[in-house]
């Protein structure tokens, strides 16, 4: 059995897998393939493999992404050739949704403006801030990690109002509307928060009438992909001051280039994609990954979080 891992664990984890695993030839290569005609199972972030990589497998039964987004990935390619996929569903959402709660209470308690007033000595006591407690948050993608980022809103005594494609109730949200019925509720919203996947259904989501329809003092966050929106709309709402900031962790170009209009502009937070980030993030994948690896070894071929393919989550 070998199992190769496109990017680099640290070497207690490396450790940790072939202590766990002594049967298992365990190849930890960043950026190079040599092995992959061989492997029969990948870990990967999803972000590094192409069809023409798939096409070279020989052996290969289970990608592993160790992401939830698979929206980079050859889809056509290991659909043919009936590749299990897996992710990491719900790892992030600890990160993601104290990232959230950052920049919300950073804004709401006006830390922006006492750290620019520290760095110009500046007694000045007019921050006008304010309170999340009695205001009203739309979560765009109440799953694991929306639904995480409810409860904590829900004991800032935020009211919840989860929106998915079907308007299904979900965990810590108060309320619940479809997609269909998103702009019926913005209009009471004073945060929009969403991180909903890259799919058919979620790309360019949200239009200008969207935007239109928020207040002007309401925050929106986007931690889930860039293209739920497009950038000249995002940038037109925020240059006509349709709502009061955007804090924008993904965008539909990555890296945000150095010219772009975003960098100079007061009421918008970049956030380089980075909402996940976390000393634990390998350590929260492996131990996904591995009772998983245990069970596929044992003669189960169907891992926790199966995505798929066609629906793209």
């Amino acid at each position: 059995m070998e199992v190769l891992f496109t990017f680099l664990p640290r070497d207690n984890q490396q450790e940790r897998l072939r202590a766990e695993f002594p049967e298992v030839n365990f190849q930890f290569l960043y950026k190079d393939k040599t092995h992959l005609p061989k492997a029969d199972i990948v870990v990967t972030y999803g972000e590094d493999l192409t069809a023409q990589d798939i096409e070279s497998t020989n052996n290969l039964k289970w990608i592993m992404v160790a992401s939830a987004g698979i929206e980079k990935m050859p889809h056509a390619a290991i659909a043919e050739k009936g590749i299990v996929v897996s992710n990491v569903r719900g790892i992030h959402k600890t990160p993601m949704a104290e990232s959230a709660l950052a920049h919300l209470l950073s804004l709401k308690r006006a830390l922006p403006f006492i750290y620019d007033n520290q760095r110009k000595k500046e007694w000045n006591r007019k921050t006008k801030s304010s309170e999340l407690s009695g205001s009203t948050a739309i979560i765009f993608g109440p799953g694991a990690i929306g639904s995480e980022i409810g409860r904590l809103l829900q004991a800032f005594g935020v009211h919840t109002i989860g929106c998915n494609r079907t308007g299904k109730e979900s965990e810590s949200m108060d309320e619940m509307v479809s997609f269909n019925n998103s702009l019926n509720v913005l209009p009471k919203a004073d945060i929009i928060i969403s991180v909903l996947p890259s799919t058919k259904e979620t790309r360019h989501l949200l239009k200008a009438e969207h935007f239109q329809a928020m207040k002007e003092t309401a925050i929106f966050m986007n931690l889930g992909r860039g293209d739920l929106v497009e950038d000249r709309i995002m940038l037109d709402a925020m240059q006509n001051n349709e709502i009061a900031y955007a804090v924008l962790d993904v965008f539909e170009q990555e890296p945000l280039p150095d010219n772009h209009p975003y960098w100079t502009m007061d009421n918008v937070i970049i956030s380089p994609h980075v909402s996940s980030h976390s000393g634990k993030y390998v350590e929260r994948a492996l131990d996904v990954f591995i009772p998983n690896l245990h069970a596929w070894l044992s003669g189960a071929k169907t891992p926790t979080n199966p995505v798929d393919m066609e629906r793209g989550y």
